[in-house]
């Protein structure tokens, strides 16, 4: 069997890649080690093999604890756990640090402790700042970090370690960087399945300032299989930005998924803009593209289409996912209450 520590693989990202992981390396065995925070969502693991995944729930900054998830020939690390949500950043960035800057490192420590293989980074595009909107310029492997919230400042950070590790150490890492991703099973505090489920039920929409930040969107699935290539086939040392070259504003984001759900554009409330709110990401996927073989498979229609249906056809997994901390945190945020209209 060929043993992989998979971190953070309850949530959103985490679990497709689990799912994608299981079903390409049939001889693959999956420890997947995460602390069942807010986003963390056992239901997302529903229907595993459980002969190959064995969830162990824990904490990347308990050292033991990891050490312990570790299999003694495990061949790779593959980092999701993260604390992701920029808006939660600017409320409080003590937990981003926590996890996202010592976690990393906790965990790059136990990779070397234990001889594994590689080590892969999961980090996003928020590292590298703000694009302008006039210019026709994208993010690289070569961009300079410019990480404008709490958030893209502990992945930037955590970035750091990694490159570090590698080069003082020798440890054998690659990291991806990626843009907004959507799809089935995602924390519906985020942008896209916020918007889906409220206008499912007829709920106002809330959209940041004019609605004109632009995005880079890519649908989950496409997303794990670039990871996936980079665990097997990545440049040691190397970096990798994945993006769909599928850049739309957020308004357009909303008006489409309005379109497709039959729903009114009235359901559309602007709301003030976050403090920092950055206006821009465009990624250049040429390297992942080229080197790797990558490409997506889902266009935006098509991925939109399949996550609309996931969503309708689960309704229970979205009232549980809906419940408890995050009602109090989308009354704080937004100022509407789950459930107004």
């Amino acid at each position: 069997m060929r043993r992989f520590l998979v971190t953070g693989g309850a949530g959103f990202i985490g679990s497709a890649f689990v799912r994608l992981l299981l079903k390409e390396i049939p001889a693959g065995e999956i420890t997947n080690f995460d602390a069942l925070t807010y986003a963390g969502n056992l239901d997302n693991l529903a229907g595993l093999d459980n002969s190959r995944h064995h969830f162990v729930k824990g904490d990347i900054t308990d050292r033991g604890a990891v050490s312990d998830a570790l299999a003694p020939d495990a061949e790779a690390i593959i980092n999701f756990a993260a604390e992701s949500h920029v808006d939660r950043s600017i409320v409080s960035a003590d937990e981003f640090i926590r996890t996202n800057v010592l976690g990393t490192q906790v965990l790059l420590d136990c990779a070397r402790a234990r001889g594994v293989q590689r080590f892969v980074q999961v980090s996003t595009d928020e590292v590298m700042g703000s694009l302008a909107e006039d210019e026709q310029a994208f993010f690289t492997e070569d961009s300079p970090f410019q990480p404008n919230s709490p958030y893209a400042a502990s992945k930037a950070a955590a970035e750091h370690l990694v490159r570090a590790a590698h080069h003082t150490f020798g440890l054998d890492t690659v990291i991806t960087r990626c843009g907004n991703n959507y799809g089935p099973r995602q924390f519906p505090e985020k942008f896209l399945p916020l918007m889906l489920v409220n206008a499912m039920r007829d709920e106002a929409i809330p959209l940041y300032g004019d609605g004109q930040n632009v995005r880079d969107w890519i649908f989950v699935d496409d997303h794990c299989r670039a990871i996936l290539l980079a665990l097997s086939k990545g440049r040691p040392g190397a970096a990798y930005n994945v993006g769909a070259r599928n850049e739309r504003r957020n308004i357009d984001v909303a008006r489409s998924v309005l379109d497709q759900l039959g729903k009114p554009q009235s359901l559309i409330k602007f709301v003030k803009d976050r403090p920092g709110h950055d206006r821009r990401y465009a990624i250049d996927p040429s390297l992942v593209e080229s080197e790797l073989g990558w490409r997506p498979i889902e266009t935006w229609e098509t991925g939109l289409r399949k996550t609309i249906e996931w969503y309708k056809s689960n309704p229970e997994w979205v009232a549980r996912a809906r419940s408890g901390a995050y009602r109090e945190f989308y009354a704080q945020q937004y100022g509407i209450e789950v459930g107004a209209r």
